[in-house]
């Protein structure tokens, strides 16, 4: 049996209007800076409520008055547009700040998505506060949550990281947090640098770490593609680049195995990470384990003594290839045992070598 409506109720339900059922004439709209999400790419994600504040506001700042215009055009909107992009924020906050002193209504759009995140806006959002006006979301379409709504990510400690950055030191140390958390993380980047920070992630993270990678969401050629890090630079190498990306990296997997056996830790202790444990099995291949411990613990953070007992140690007792170093190795380590560690690599929290 269909439960679906008829031919006859859907054409009924067509003809029913929207704003009448929402309440939009009822609603208030006060003075301030409104942040309104738009459209990803998908012109029907556009919400009623944004297609009322658009329309009533004295203003709308635009990250590009070219890609705005047109959406605009699109529902019949015809309103006064200022261009606000990364390159000029700064010098516009004043005469929006002006407007919205003298109780306008300023609405703030992206190209895409919600404004602000890691998109242009923050500086104005940020000076708006300062100065006493009040700011209003408007929400609606996120790459964010499009992506992680269907990644099927179970934790609750998601990290959002937006753009990496360009320098391979501070994406390094970068990549080498993600890899030592337990947690989820969300990651945008652009066609050209996908390949780079596939083959990046692939060499800091747990190979059985799973990725979700979307892109284009909400358009035409709309791609969500489940993989894990061992496998993800060779789809990137062969997946045609194009759209931006957003990568989802899933709770370490280690992290419910911990959980589950204990992962070498005592009761309540916290687990290592997949990034620590493959340093601490370097560190103790080229030095005594105590000292190897007392490093690896003083880069990550994690205890001395869960570390130590990781490599298989228990209690006070010094292991026999310790040798003369003993324990008080593990208060004089230096940091030339890093040295130590495979050349081209980074240690977590650490630089390039």
């Amino acid at each position: 049996m269909n439960d679906g409506p008829g031919e006859g109720e859907g054409a009924d339900w067509a003809q029913r209007s929207p704003w009448r059922e929402a309440g939009i004439a009822a609603q208030e709209f006060p003075p301030g800076l409104y942040v309104v999400a738009t459209p990803l790419g998908n012109a029907a994600d556009v919400t009623l409520r944004a297609l009322w504040i658009l329309h009533q506001a004295d203003c709308v700042a635009a990250e590009d008055t070219r890609t705005t215009a047109p959406l605009l055009a699109r529902f019949g909107i015809t309103r006064r547009l200022l261009a606000l992009h990364q390159h000029n924020e700064a010098d516009r906050i004043a005469p929006v700040l002006e407007r919205l002193a003298r109780g306008q209504r300023v609405a703030l759009v992206s190209d895409a998505g919600t404004p602000a995140i890691s998109d242009p806006g923050a500086l104005l959002v940020r000076a708006a506060l300062a100065a006493g006006v009040r700011v209003i979301p408007v929400p609606g379409p996120s790459s964010m949550t499009a992506a992680l709504s269907v990644a099927g990510i179970r934790c609750g400690d998601i990290r959002f990281v937006g753009f990496a950055p360009v320098r391979a030191q501070a994406r390094a140390r970068l990549w080498t947090s993600i890899a030592a958390a337990d947690g989820a993380a969300v990651i945008f980047e652009a066609p050209h640098r996908l390949v780079a920070t596939a083959r990046e992630l692939h060499a800091v993270l747990d190979p059985h770490r799973r990725v979700v990678v979307a892109r284009e969401l909400t358009k035409r050629y709309e791609d969500v593609v489940q993989t894990t890090a061992h496998h993800l630079p060779a789809w990137a190498e062969r997946t045609p680049p194009r759209g931006e990306y957003v990568l989802v990296v899933d709770a370490a997997p280690a992290a419910a195995g911990a959980a589950a056996d204990g992962d070498g830790a005592e009761p309540g202790e916290a687990a290592i990470d997949p990034a620590t444990q493959r340093w601490l099995a370097a560190l103790a291949e080229e030095l005594p384990a105590s000292r190897a411990a007392a490093i690896a613990a003083r880069v990550s953070g994690l205890p001395r003594a869960l570390l130590y007992r990781s490599l298989g140690h228990r209690g006070s007792g010094r292991p026999a290839h310790d040798g003369a170093a003993g324990e008080t190795a593990d208060h004089t380590a230096d940091d030339s045992a890093v040295d130590a560690a495979p050349p081209g690599t980074v240690p977590p929290g650490g630089d390039p070598a």
